[in-house]
């Protein structure tokens, strides 16, 4: 995918952003679900100004009127202008398929940092110079990329139940994956099985064994073990509540539980946010976080693995705001310690 590379950038910031202290931000796509997270992370972010914040259908309108959890964190409007010369950083919070097209159709400043939350750059062989944004996973690559592609939801929990074995050769047969997701998962826009009445006081299943997010795990798995060949059985499951994702996940594994804690715990020994629990968690206890909580359990040679993310946070936002931290060299929770809705 080649991005039109502004060779002659105005350096020069624009008036509407702040001292050149702050890092320069900019959101395309601003009246999501995700845009509306990532906008309270950035303007408590203390290393953040967001310059703009665009959305041609609400240019004009202030950001509250859609994003009405700001009230009194922010009086600014959404804009349909596109000052990339201004921003040091450029989020994509637009649909599935407009990401690409809006790189491919502007002329993008060549210094200009890029995280984008859609599937468009997710993929082995269509992603470009963007760096799979799993820190986990990629965090090396991620504090040395330009661009970066932020993982899926369902994609990161399942993901972090599943990277410990994968990184020592370890996953001798198929996965098999239930997971969970609350509503606020399909999207802003009204459909038929996101809506209030139906969706309360009911549960259903999608897209089994064929769900988009499949694709971006096995690369993964397989980028730590190669050759890796065993099929991923997944079973993605409507939740009647707004936020949160409860995974769980088996699979043959001979190991001792307590050297497959050690396992899970070695792995995880650096990373910010991924936690493993000694005793079974809810799900309360990663929303509104960046955490991912893990949870293992042994049954007659099979480990099981439960992973717990909010899937607007570490699920979407709060891990574009993690990605940010490591391009930027910033403390990688940065803007991000929040407290779990735990009651």
């Amino acid at each position: 995918m080649l991005i039109n590379i502004d060779k002659h950038e105005n350096s020069a910031l624009a008036s509407s952003c702040g001292e050149r202290s702050k890092i320069k931000t900019g959101i395309i796509g601003g009246a999501g679900y995700t845009a509306g997270e990532l906008l309270r992370l950035l303007i408590n972010h203390p290393a953040v100004e967001v310059c703009f914040v665009h959305s041609s259908s609400n240019a004009g309108n202030k950001i509250t009127d859609v994003h009405g959890g700001l009230i009194g964190e922010t009086d600014c409007v959404f804009s349909d202008a596109l000052p990339l010369d201004a921003v040091d950083a450029l989020f994509l919070c637009s649909a599935h398929g407009d990401s690409r097209k809006f790189l491919e159709s502007h002329t993008i400043p060549k210094r200009l940092k890029i995280i984008d939350l859609s599937t468009d750059f997710r993929h082995k062989g269509s992603a470009g110079d963007f760096i799979y944004g799993l820190p986990e996973l990629n965090k090396a690559a991620i504090q040395k990329a330009m661009h970066v592609a932020n993982p899926g939801c369902f994609a990161t929990a399942i993901q972090l139940a599943l990277l410990p074995l994968a990184a020592n050769g370890l996953i001798k047969g198929d996965i098999h994956v239930n997971a969970i997701t609350g509503s606020t998962g399909a999207g802003v826009k009204p459909g038929a099985t996101t809506h209030f009445s139906w969706r309360e006081g009911n549960v259903s299943i999608y897209k089994p064994f064929e769900h988009q997010h499949l694709q971006e795990i096995t690369e993964s798995l397989v980028q730590l073990q190669s050759g890796l060949s065993h099929a991923i059985h997944f079973i993605p499951v409507r939740g009647n509540f707004t936020r949160g994702i409860f995974a769980t996940a088996y699979t043959e594994c001979d190991l001792k539980a307590e050297d497959a804690r050690q396992l899970y715990e070695d792995y995880y020994k650096d990373a910010a946010f991924t936690f493993l629990s000694g005793k079974n968690p809810d799900m309360k206890q990663a929303v509104n976080t960046n955490k991912c909580i893990l949870y293992l359990e042994k049954h007659s040679g099979k480990l099981l693995v439960i992973s717990v993310i909010d899937n607007l946070l570490k699920g979407a936002s709060g891990q574009a705001v993690q990605n940010f931290n490591l391009m930027f060299g910033l403390d990688e929770k940065a803007g991000l310690r929040l407290k779990p809705s735990g009651f």
